[in-house]
């Protein structure tokens, strides 16, 4: 029993004299404080204050915006989570924190960066069985959605498949290399083209040579041309079989036509005879210098025509069903950056790398200017023939490899993990097989810390069902 409290002690003391009386009467009278108000009810009146979660040195007496951030401001003496959670009959696991969500507490504080972890509850993570394996529907109200920058983009239906890009390396068009090689032996007497990398016509002298073998084929030419015009009108015919037999000896050996012809005419071997140049191109290949001595078989010269060139392009497996013999590309190098080459498929390597999981297709190229040199990089778009279908951002994709996933908005701040089957991509937009409807919403900023929260609830709710 408790002692009630009194207010301030009043004695009185009247000493009453009475006649007649001759008795002193002593009288105490204690007064009581006069109680609290009934309106009030004993209590104070309690000021809300509103705090920043992003920048907690920001309060305010009233509702507003954070001056730094725009975020809204909310309660900083809101009721605890847990009287909350006491109150709806929800049952409170632990607390995590609103930007990493491994990590957890099982009693309220804060982050590094003065933000409060977010509870978790039991219905949460019960409530939201994995639709998709190892991932969870996930719940993240407006405050944390606009604090991690999430934003979502739809599902639009439209042309897609009108191109593909892939890298590409400039080579020799390997059906234009010419090899100039002898068919006698000799000695370089003089060179004409004297290094590597120089462009060249056809027909232009390369170098002269002296060989005995050849002189001697010359002299015997001229014995035979000799012969047939001593004949008689008798015998003309086994002339013209001896200068026939001299004369294409002469050409198996690679003989200029004009070197043939000026025996002819002037009727005198010379020491050395001229070479020339087979083709146009360009000198990717010398070996030859004045004095050498060069052997039957010996290659001395390479010339490489560039008028036009290959490029080699890598396809993965699933773009080899759109890649065909003829489709048109466009090549696009740093070095001319607002230029595009154009060119076409000429083949498609049937046998797959079995390191990288491509293929090389060929593309050729026309190079009128030579500007397209070998070993060029440079991007290759191949412009497929475009049709209808479903796209989404690229970047609302999640691959890990083996799936690819998204996360569909449903409203209310849920999030719903969708594994989706994806075509053609140009970079920016990839094409949705299966999976997803036009006008769905998929989380294309902030997916990876959705995709964090949803692996965290499905193993938690492996967890709790392991545990019953």
């Amino acid at each position: 029993m408790s002692t009630p409290r009194f207010g301030p002690l009043v004695l009185v003391a009247s000493v009453l004299a009475a006649l007649g009386a001759g008795v002193g009467v002593t009288a105490l009278v204690l007064h009581r404080p006069a109680p609290a108000d009934a309106g009030t009810g004993g209590s104070e009146h309690v000021h809300t204050t509103y705090v920043c979660p992003m920048h907690p040195s920001i309060t305010s007496d009233k509702p507003g915006e954070c001056p730094i951030c725009g975020m809204q401001l909310v309660p900083a003496n809101a009721p605890p989570p847990q009287a909350s959670a006491a109150a709806g009959g929800r049952k409170l696991l632990f607390y995590r924190s609103p930007m990493d969500p491994k990590v957890t507490s099982p009693t309220p504080r804060k982050d590094e960066m003065g933000m409060d972890f977010v509870p978790v509850y039991s219905d949460e993570v019960e409530g939201s069985a994995p639709s998709t394996s190892g991932l969870a529907t996930v719940g993240i109200d407006p405050q944390r959605q606009q604090l991690i920058g999430l934003r979502t983009a739809p599902v639009t239906e439209g042309t897609v498949g009108g191109s593909w890009r892939t890298v590409g390396r400039v080579a020799v068009d390997e059906t234009r290399v010419h090899h100039v090689s002898l068919k006698f032996s000799g000695f370089i007497e003089r060179v004409y083209v004297d290094y590597v990398g120089k462009q060249v016509r056809a027909g232009e002298p390369l170098f002269s040579i002296y060989s005995p073998e050849v002189a001697s084929a010359e002299e015997e030419y001229l014995l035979a041309l000799k012969t047939r015009d001593s004949l008689g009108t008798g015998a003309v015919q086994a002339g013209e079989d001896l200068v026939t037999a001299a004369r294409e000896r002469l050409k198996l050996w690679d003989i200029p036509e004009q070197e043939i012809r000026r025996l002819e005419s002037t009727r005198k071997a010379q020491r050395t005879v001229t070479l020339y140049t087979p083709m146009s191109g360009v000198v990717t290949k010398k070996d030859v210098v004045m004095g050498h001595r060069i052997a039957e078989g010996d290659m001395p010269y390479e010339i490489t025509d560039l008028s036009q060139v290959w490029v080699l392009a890598d396809a993965y497996e699933s773009d080899l069903e759109r890649v065909k013999l003829g489709t048109p590309a466009t090549l696009t190098l740093q070095a001319f950056p607002n230029r595009q080459f154009p060119g076409k498929v000429i083949f498609i390597d049937p046998i797959l790398d079995s390191k990288t999981r491509t293929a090389k297709v060929r593309l050729a190229f026309p190079n009128p200017t030579g500007e397209l040199r070998p070993e060029m990089f440079g991007e290759v778009t191949l412009r497929t023939p475009p049709r209808k279908g479903l796209s989404i951002p690229t970047d609302a994709i999640i691959d890990s490899g083996t799936r690819k996933v998204v996360f569909v908005a449903l409203g209310e701040g849920k999030f719903r993990p969708q594994e989706v089957k994806i075509g053609a991509t140009d970079g920016e937009r990839a094409e949705v097989l299966e999976g997803l409807a036009a006008g769905d919403q998929v989380v294309t900023r902030a997916n990876f810390l959705v995709d964090s929260e949803s692996r965290l609830r499905a193993s938690l709710s492996a967890l709790e069902g392991a545990g019953k």
